[in-house]
């Protein structure tokens, strides 16, 4: 049975709307959870791989501790102090002297922000 030409469009055009309508929230329904979810964390600066060799991701002990969560002040006055030779050391004295006071900042802003 063959429907009218002015039935046909106006069924044509219903279908045509509602696709339209559906189309985006079904796009949404088919994206993976992390296309969808909070915006990746922003990666590491410069200078982090020198502390990634030895300070693990999480753990660690008082010789070597991991430095993810602790604050920014801590982590920025014990590299100070490492540099300066106030805090015994038997590597990170050398490693500390190669960071600037801005290079030691931006690491431990990004060692803060990590839980």
């Amino acid at each position: 049975m063959r429907l009218p030409p002015h039935i046909g469009e106006g069924i044509t055009q219903t279908l045509i709307m509602r696709t339209k309508r559906l189309l985006p929230a079904l796009a949404l329904a088919l994206m993976p959870a992390n296309v969808i979810a909070a915006p990746a964390a922003p990666p590491p600066p410069p200078g982090v791989a020198a502390c990634t060799g030895c300070h693990p991701k999480s753990g660690g002990d008082a010789a070597i501790p991991q430095l993810a969560g602790h604050s920014a002040d801590d982590i920025i006055a014990a590299m100070k102090a490492f540099r300066s030779g106030t805090r015994p050391a038997t590597v990170m004295d050398r490693i500390a002297k190669g960071f600037s006071d801005d290079e030691i900042r931006v690491i431990a802003a990004w060692y803060a922000a990590q839980k």
